[in-house]
């Protein structure tokens, strides 16, 4: 029997068949409302778990690139620790008007392994 697979409210426009879901850490990894970064190819990701939930964004900041892992988290929003940039963990949009957003990607888990999908390329 397969694994049980557990998503983390991957949205209807993240189809999961669009995805390759990669291997980024554990679930032991993770304290609640701290980031993770990990490194996906080119990418780093910030992955988070709140609220029982987890969320991945880009690690860096669209101001200054300063890592949104190291954010404050409140209510399924990272504050950015530099200049105070907000941004939703559920969606990656910017929250103070600035027309600033971070991509989000779909996580996966899988037993105790945490994977988050990068969209495939046509």
């Amino acid at each position: 029997m397969p694994d049980v697979q557990e998503r983390s409210r991957i949205p209807a426009h993240m189809s999961s068949e669009a995805y390759t879901f990669h291997p980024a850490c554990k679930i032991s990894d993770f304290e609640d409302d701290r980031g993770v970064p990990v490194e996906i190819g080119d990418r780093i990701i910030a992955i988070f778990r709140t609220d029982g939930e987890y969320f991945a964004i880009d690690d860096a900041c669209p101001h200054k690139g300063v890592p949104l892992c190291d954010g404050l988290v409140d209510q399924k929003i990272v504050t950015c620790t530099w200049h105070g940039w907000r941004f939703s963990l559920e969606s990656g949009c910017g929250l103070d008007g600035i027309k600033s957003s971070v991509s989000r990607y779909p996580v996966l888990v899988e037993g105790d392994v945490v994977k988050v999908g990068i969209l495939q390329s046509s």
